[in-house]
């Protein structure tokens, strides 16, 4: 046996941190360097899913699980609408070295599913330690970066994390949302079967898209939507030509009030036509600044698969999945709105509606599942205030836990 048997393998990626804390590792996936927040992630499984949110454009995604990578990669859970499209995240940082897959549903190796996405891997660090960073001192402005020469200008890094502006006044919507119009048939995936098709719909719903996940849209399908999804920058006149008859308000990225420049004036006009409206994560944060909120920056931000949160209008505990490193300051809001959900963990605002009008969002991703199925009902309390305001007969909106 040889001395090079225990000898520490060579650093070909690096993470610094604008305080100038470098953190050395093994690269993997593609090379290059990127600027971002570093945030982490508490959720087991889903991966694949939470690299392909675009919520997470501008990010960092520190995985707390150690085994990240191990299922391989395939392309039925991609989050993206397009395939082909960025999701904006720029590195994942994991404990250990990607193995090979080992999962039927595998079509590829996670470090080349990485490499092709454009998306900076990082591995062999004490990933509890930097996690235990992010919860003292917040999430981090940083550089990530891979060179397999293992050849890095530390101080270049240094300055360049150092002067990233961070997520704070940037409107990254406009960066992951889609380009054009379109029509969306698919629904929720069956096992053994796949995804299936829903060509109509009981209700012509307008999604407005700040970086759309493709299981949001699955589920108003399944609820009996007819969906069209205009991109973030689509106006009033354009929403109501497509005579909806509610409108959804996506999840996104970045800075709720810079992408509030230009979408809240619409999230205001069209409340006031007394459409049903419902919201989720970017498109909650807006509607509160639209209805005379304010949003905030977190110290950390919530990530993760296991937040539960209470539902103060069922009297029930759900268990969610959050992204999100703004949050609405429940205390800004008017007396007009509600809060409707609030995060066990800290208290944070996770939901609010309007006291007169059919109109309310939550802060976490119903649509992810971790429960499995505990809030999904709120796809059904959507349509249920379509059918009212049609004058039809509502449903139970009885929440699944199984």
């Amino acid at each position: 046996m040889t001395a090079d048997v225990w000898s520490a393998p060579p650093t070909t990626a690096v993470l610094v941190l604008a305080d100038g804390t470098v953190i050395e590792g093994r690269g993997f996936g593609a090379t290059g360097q990127a600027c971002a927040e570093v945030c982490f992630n508490t959720a087991l499984t889903g991966y694949e899913e939470i690299l392909t949110d675009p919520s997470y454009a501008g990010q960092i995604v520190t995985f707390t699980f150690p085994h990240i990578g191990n299922v391989g990669t395939n392309d039925e859970d991609v989050e993206t609408v397009n395939m082909a499209a960025a999701s904006g995240v720029r590195g994942a940082i994991v404990r250990a070295d990607v193995t090979e897959p080992a999962n039927y549903r595998s079509a590829r190796h996670f470090g080349a599913w990485l490499k092709a996405r454009g998306i900076i891997g990082l591995s062999g660090i004490d990933t509890r330690a930097l996690t235990a960073l992010i919860r003292e001192t917040g999430a981090a402005n940083a550089v990530i970066a891979h060179n397999p020469d293992g050849v890095f200008d530390i101080d270049a890094l240094k300055l360049a994390a150092a002067n990233w502006p961070g997520l704070v006044g940037m409107d990254l919507a406009k960066d992951v949302t889609s380009s054009q119009s379109y029509g969306w048939t698919q629904t929720p995936w069956v096992w053994d079967e796949g995804y299936g098709t829903r060509e109509d719909g009981e209700f012509n719903v307008v999604a407005i898209d700040y970086g759309i996940k493709r299981n949001i849209l699955r589920l108003l399908a399944d609820a009996g939507c007819k969906v069209s999804v205009l991109p973030a920058t689509a106006t009033t006149d354009e929403v109501m030509a497509r005579k909806p008859d509610g409108i959804f308000l996506s999840n996104g990225p970045g800075d709720p009030a810079a992408t509030g420049d230009y979408a809240v004036p619409v999230i205001r006009d069209l409340v006031a036509t007394g459409l049903p409206v419902f919201g989720i994560c970017l498109g909650h944060q807006m509607l509160a600044l639209a209805l005379g909120g304010e949003t905030v920056k977190m110290h950390q931000g919530h990530h993760g698969a296991n937040h539960p949160v209470f539902d103060r209008t069922t009297g029930k505990v759900e268990i969610t999945s959050m992204n999100h490193g703004f949050a609405v300051d429940a205390g800004s809001l008017p007396a007009t709105v509600e809060e409707t959900h609030v995060s066990l963990f800290d208290g944070s605002n996770c939901g609010l509606r309007l006291k007169d009008q059919p109109v309310f969002s939550v802060q976490y991703h119903p649509e992810a599942s971790p429960g499995p199925r505990d809030s999904h009902y709120l796809f059904r309390r959507f349509t249920n205030l379509m059918r009212q305001r049609a004058g039809g007969e509502t449903i139970p909106e009885k929440a699944e836990t199984a």
